[in-house]
């Protein structure tokens, strides 16, 4: 089956430093894969590439046939690709609602004229991003909130809004960056019920970054160790339990 998103050869350098180095991965539709690995391992470099944020040294991506190496994230996001960020990002003082409605009107081409008048065009986006917002804000157990401001909001619900958000916006692949940080074991359990949720309801492929082993291994189909900005192993969650060289360089054993 031909990949979702295909990274192949991928090299990212600052200078003397080469914090991505020859790495290469498939995501397949609607896979749940990790990218795991100590700090500073070169995850969230590999994320940043992808979504456009750094141009690569070297090597290619590609997402649902088309290349897109080196390409504006604004063009990354027309084509199916959303991420979240290591901190929230979130307008703090809309409500729930109003913040997971912006990420469906990304959906939505509207010129400033039409949206200033009001104007048919404009009315069938705002119906729109309000019943996707109200689907993602019930599916995610978010409906007792809806009206609340986000900065009042606990830390794990803004993740949670935070990812509402994204799939507001019906995407093909959702890069999540540490969407556990912060949050105890129980929203950690509770989080991870709601991404398999949203794979299967939203038919989007998943890319987690995280640092908790534990729960990418109970999330993930597959996953991608990567140390010191190289890929050290991947495979099943099993596979990787039993890795040596995971077990040496990441569970310090």
């Amino acid at each position: 089956m031909t990949p979702l998103l295909s990274v192949t050869g991928l090299s990212i350098q600052f200078g003397a430093l080469k914090a991505v180095d020859d790495v290469s991965f498939d995501v397949g539709a609607s896979e749940l894969v990790g990218l795991v690995g100590p700090n500073g391992a070169g995850k969230t470099t590999t994320f940043n590439a992808i979504s456009g944020m750094l141009k690569p040294t070297a090597g290619a991506i590609r997402f649902d046939g088309h290349a897109i190496t080196g390409a504006k994230p604004e063009q990354v996001a027309r084509l199916g690709i959303m991420r979240t960020f290591q901190n929230v990002r979130l307008f703090a003082d809309l409500s729930v609602v109003e913040n997971v409605m912006l990420g469906a009107y990304a959906c939505q081409p509207c010129g400033l004229a039409t949206a200033m008048l009001r104007l048919g065009r404009h009315r069938d986006a705002e119906r729109q991003a309000r019943e996707a917002a109200r689907h993602w804000i019930e599916r995610l157990g978010l409906a007792a909130y809806r009206d609340a401001a986000a900065r009042t909001l606990p830390l794990g619900l803004q993740r949670v809004m935070e990812i509402a958000r994204a799939l507001a916006r019906s995407p093909r692949l959702l890069l999540l960056d540490e969407p556990a940080a912060g949050l105890n074991g129980s929203e950690k359990s509770r989080l991870s019920d709601l991404l398999r949720l949203a794979v299967r309801e939203g038919a989007c492929a998943l890319l987690v970054v995280e640092h908790d082993m534990p729960m990418v291994m109970g999330l993930a189909e597959r996953i991608v160790v990567m140390d010191f900005g190289r890929k050290l192993a991947e495979g099943t969650p099993a596979d990787i339990r039993n890795d040596p060289d995971v077990i040496r360089v990441y569970l310090g054993s």
